[in-house]
């Protein structure tokens, strides 16, 4: 113990160090053409001070952890990639893929000169994100990412497949860039396997999102990747992390597709109003909406761990025992359940979020719920007509809609999720949420 503690205590000192020199050490690993090998774009990767205690990443993040310095790290690391890869002649349309933890609080994303001269070279600059993120606090990722995107920056979603979440909450970020695990290249079971790929490739067809495939490190991988509809390929068959020296030969395109529909709009409207503008309501009673709704729930239980499921009951009175019930039961299975209104709470039930809407909250009057699936889609939106009547009333009147249009119902999803409070700080572990920018180690597994 007394030399474990011994270590340490030299790893911060050289941790202290580095920070001070911004001594940082980027290299950067390739992407390449999956059909053709040519090289499209690399992924910004940090090592440690060359023959130091902390040359490898996991000791250098490690103290950075145990130090308190892991945001002040994750700065300097994303800074020197940057740095590094724009001294060094990178130039467009390459891609330059960084990783990115979003910051607690919301910061300004304004490229700095080397950022600015990246994009002015065309080359594409795409941020990293994972599932993990966006799970912990959907309103601060989805607005993160827009304004990446406002930047001029792309998306990706990491680690795509390691955990069903990843694909469930995939259409809420809208990446362009879909980045498979390497588990489902270098061997898994065959049936989970072709669930991930079925998940995928509708997103891909739906949003025409390039698919990425990590942990490429044979011919096999690289066969493997191809047959689960990726595009572009990442690993030690491809290329190995190297120093940036190699940068300004590279000239191949890379061309991530522009997401054209800004998120921003639709989550300043309620979901009622959302689909009111495109789709006529009608007018039905409390007994009826409790069927359908019920049915809807139903819907999501058989989408199991790859459904999202979120409902705006108005006010915490109209959330009965029974409806606690079964919301605590999807919450065992679904990928995501949040439930919100007037009185709702943090989280009304164990492992469902939840979010208090203010009176002033346009979503505030209305009864909505909404489930997403890879290959399910259906929102029911309402509006109640007779807001002082008995909430028990079977007879209460609502005008509504019911929607199976996949995009309608995931503006309407996004609308609710960027409303969900974060996730209690003591589950959203993961270690990093609190800090700003990581760029990836690349360590191989």
């Amino acid at each position: 113990m007394p030399q474990d503690r011994g270590v340490a205590s030299i790893e911060e000192a050289a941790l202290l160090d580095l920070l001070a020199e911004r001594a940082v050490v980027p290299v950067f690993q390739p992407i390449a053409d999956a059909a053709t090998g040519t090289v499209v774009g690399v992924e910004a990767l940090a090592r440690g001070p060359v023959g130091g205690p902390l040359e490898r990443p996991d000791r250098m993040f490690a103290a950075a952890r145990r130090s308190g310095r892991l945001a002040e790290l994750d700065d300097l690391c994303r800074s020197r990639a940057v740095e590094v890869a724009a001294d060094a002649g990178l130039t467009g349309p390459l891609g330059l893929f960084v990783n990115i933890e979003p910051p607690a609080a919301p910061v300004d994303l304004t490229p700095g000169p080397a950022t600015a001269a990246l994009l002015a070279r065309g080359v594409r600059i795409v941020v990293e994100l994972t599932e993990r993120d966006l799970a912990a606090d959907p309103a601060r990722l989805l607005a993160f990412a827009e304004q990446a995107r406002a930047h001029g920056l792309r998306i990706a979603l990491d680690d795509v497949g390691a955990a069903p979440a990843s694909l469930a909450l995939m259409p809420f970020l809208r990446p362009e860039i879909v980045k498979l695990d390497l588990s489902l290249v270098q061997g898994r079971d065959p049936r989970r396997v072709a669930e991930i790929m079925s998940a995928v490739a509708a997103y891909a067809e739906q949003s025409e999102a390039v698919v990425l495939a990590e942990g490429v490190e044979t011919p096999e991988h690289l066969v493997t990747a191809r047959g689960l509809g990726a595009t572009l390929v990442q690993g030690w068959h491809v290329g190995l992390p190297a120093a940036a020296d190699h940068l300004a030969g590279l000239a191949a395109p890379f061309c991530p597709p522009v997401l054209r529909r800004p998120v921003v709009e639709a989550v300043a409207r309620s979901p009622f109003a959302t689909v009111a503008r495109v789709r006529t309501p009608r007018r039905a009673s409390k007994a009826l909406l409790v069927a359908v709704s019920r049915h809807l729930e139903r819907q999501a239980a058989a989408q199991g761990e790859l459904a999202v499921v979120l409902a705006a009951y108005e006010d915490a009175v109209n959330l009965t025992p029974a409806s606690r019930r079964r919301y605590r039961t999807l919450a065992g299975t679904a990928a995501f359940v949040g439930v919100l209104g007037r009185g709702i709470g943090d989280e009304p039930e164990p492992a469902v979020r939840g979010a208090d809407l203010l009176p002033d909250d346009p979503v505030h009057g209305e009864w909505d719920v909404v489930v997403v699936g890879p290959h399910f889609a259906a929102a029911l939106v309402a509006k109640d007509l007779e807001p002082d009547a008995d909430p028990g009333d079977p007879t209460r009147e609502f005008d509504h809609v019911l929607t199976h249009d996949r995009a309608l119902v995931l503006e309407v999803a996004r609308s609710l999720m960027a409303r969900v409070v974060p996730r209690p700080a003591a589950d959203a572990s993961g270690g990093s949420s609190s800090s700003p920018v990581r760029v990836g180690s690349g360590v191989r597994p």
